[in-house]
């Protein structure tokens, strides 16, 4: 965690001068699965953008294959609520009454907008991952797109890269799922909380969060009080 630097749309990390840039798709896809004894070896600061979702990564690990291990997971037990943010933006850890990792999140982009108001539930492990989250992709405003191209990013990005929304809705581009864009806050948050090195149990609710407040959850639970307890499956 204490190599974490989130930045606006992404979550990087830093260790003296090494800096590895947007991880967030590549942890979603390792902690999705549930996979937590992986070296991954890159040879740019920038993890490779795809198609803006995790699928990419998800059929590398499968391709690569899992294998289980004698070894038992890490896991962080809620103990507490745990409430950061504020009216426009909030993220909240509950404890949970049954062993499993419940995460919703609500985004809400006004009537006018072709996103809309958006809402999922879900309960994280490989098979919800794999339907529901993996395929999920980036997605930005038509301003948005604009504004960041006029700062320098992005520019190699095309509207067939990720989701870029018009007033109609997707421009160029087709929607994998009604709902894609909540399912790709879930997805972001499964991947900045695996920055926790273990599985968080407990319910995870966030409202317009962004990699920011996820991080910043992330470290509070590690520092919950209550130790790290082990779970019977590690791949």
């Amino acid at each position: 965690m204490g190599n974490c630097a989130p930045a606006a749309l992404r979550t990087n990390l830093r260790s003296g001068v090494v800096a590895v840039d947007m991880v967030e798709h590549v942890m979603a896809g390792l902690a999705g699965l549930r996979i937590d004894n992986c070296e991954v070896w890159v040879d740019q600061q920038e993890m490779p953008g795809c198609d803006g979702s995790s699928l990419p990564f998800v059929d590398a690990l499968d391709a690569a294959g899992i294998v289980e291990q004698r070894a038992a997971r890490r896991q962080k037990l809620i103990n507490r609520t745990i409430r950061l943010g504020n009216g426009p933006s909030w993220i909240e850890a509950r404890p949970s009454w049954s062993e499993e990792t419940i995460l919703r999140y609500e985004l809400d982009y006004g009537d006018g907008s072709p996103i809309g108001h958006q809402a999922l539930e879900i309960v994280l492990s490989p098979e919800s991952f794999r339907k529901e989250l993996a395929a999920s992709r980036t997605f930005v405003s038509q301003a948005e797109a604009v504004a960041f191209q006029a700062q320098g990013l992005g520019r190699r990005a095309t509207y067939q890269d990720l989701l870029v929304f018009g007033p109609r809705g997707p421009i160029d581009n087709e929607l994998r799922f009604a709902d894609e864009c909540v399912r790709h806050k879930l997805l972001d948050m499964v991947g900045d909380l695996a920055l926790t090195g273990c599985d968080l149990v407990g319910c995870v609710f966030a409202y317009r969060s962004g990699h920011q407040l996820n991080v910043e959850l992330a470290q509070a639970a590690v520092a919950q009080d209550g130790p790290l307890e082990g779970l019977k499956r590690c791949a």
